[in-house]
């Protein structure tokens, strides 16, 4: 089985490669790089079909009456529209510039000393260590979202800290392509994000976990009322004025 959620609108629109040709079945959502409704769709493949010709009745079944409700038609149809919307031209070209973004914003990213895991990107996805900043990214995420720029806190490989104190940083560039951002826009969007997190290195939590409630509390605070991060999200309100939610 390969599930596809982050990656399927990617690989509709031949910017990534495709597991079906691999795998018996392949599951999504179909939100995401799809662009659609919150949704799921489990595909069972020619290669799975060989295995067992009833598979895909098998999966059926279960679900409903199985596993599921009935079925939302609502939901359903915005997902049909969804998968037509993928089909076309500007929704190949939409995904071939989340890549191209994703590149130009993790090189950028590298340039200002921060630790990617994979060292890149060759989807839309990048995930940050912080550590060797001094921050960890509970508090990066608070510090960015002050600034305009929402993502989330994430775990990294041999992450030192806690799942609620992880050590680092994902973020993505669906969203941002969506609304029209190119590549010399992951310059400007990259520096933002470099001085916001400056604002915040060096907020090592205490590790007595009574202790760390009442600091989280009293630095929390703090970020939502520094000058700089306020200032840095004013500009990326701004900035984003020219790029409306299509």
């Amino acid at each position: 089985m390969a599930d596809i959620s982050h990656i399927a609108g990617l690989v509709v629109a031949g910017a990534h490669p495709s597991p079906v040709a691999h795998a018996h079945l392949v599951t999504t959502t179909t939100h995401k790089t799809l662009r659609g409704p919150r949704g799921a769709i489990i595909m069972v493949t020619n290669k799975g079909l060989k295995k067992d010709p009833e598979l895909g009745k098998k999966i059926d079944s279960a679900i409903i009456p199985g596993l599921q409700g009935g079925p939302h038609d609502n939901q359903t149809a915005a997902i049909a529209v969804a998968l037509r919307e993928a089909q076309g031209k500007p929704f190949k070209k939409y995904a071939e510039q989340i890549v191209k973004n994703s590149k130009v914003l993790a090189k950028e990213l590298n340039s200002y000393g921060f630790d990617l895991v994979s060292g890149g990107s060759d989807n839309h996805l990048i995930l940050i260590d912080l550590r060797n900043k001094g921050v960890n990214g509970k508090v990066a995420a608070v510090a960015l979202e002050v600034a305009g720029i929402v993502l989330n806190m994430n775990g990294v490989p041999f992450d030192t800290n806690p799942p609620l104190w992880p050590s680092g940083i994902r973020l993505g560039t669906p969203a941002i392509t969506t609304r029209g951002l190119k590549e010399r826009d992951m310059v400007r969007v990259a520096k933002w994000m470099n001085d916001a997190i400056n604002e915040v290195v060096g907020s090592e939590l205490p590790k007595d976990k009574e202790e760390r409630k009442e600091y989280w509390k009293e630095l929390k605070t703090k970020i939502w009322k520094n000058k700089k991060l306020l200032k840095i999200g004013q500009e990326v309100k701004s900035f984003t004025k020219k790029y409306p939610i299509y």
